[in-house]
């Protein structure tokens, strides 16, 4: 029997395989990290913390998707576990979190992304973050 297709699963596919593909912009996330490293937290509100969280554990979550060396290195291999603890939902602050709170998890994230990034970009032969 043959079952006829609409096609919008094979479009799909190749949307997500085509962002999965996308290369890690080291410059942006770097920036980002920069940007977030940079806060302080007197001077911050929370709703400027809300808008850097997704984006920045946008970019961590990215990093952990890519081969890092997890499977040969030790010290490779505890930064990943940290950062799926970090990215995982109910890790995550939420609205009832305070604002220290979300201060305290921005950096966590921002500190890790970076450290994946550097391990990132010497694995691919890439500049220094």
């Amino acid at each position: 029997m043959t079952v006829a297709s609409t096609g919008k699963t094979i479009e799909t596919a190749a949307e997500d395989t085509e962002s999965d593909h996308t290369p890690i912009d080291v410059e942006a996330i770097s920036s980002r990290t920069n940007i977030v490293l940079g806060l302080r937290m007197d001077t911050t509100t929370r709703a400027a913390m809300d808008r850097h969280l997704s984006a920045v554990a946008g970019d961590l979550n990215r990093l952990l998707r890519e081969d890092l060396g997890a499977a040969s290195d030790n010290e490779v291999r505890q930064l990943v576990r940290e950062g799926t603890r970090l990215i995982d939902l109910t890790n995550r602050p939420d609205a009832e979190t305070p604002t220290f709170g979300i201060y305290l998890y921005l950096r966590d994230v921002a500190l890790l992304t970076r450290r994946l990034l550097w391990i990132y970009a010497e694995r691919n032969g890439l500049g220094a973050p």
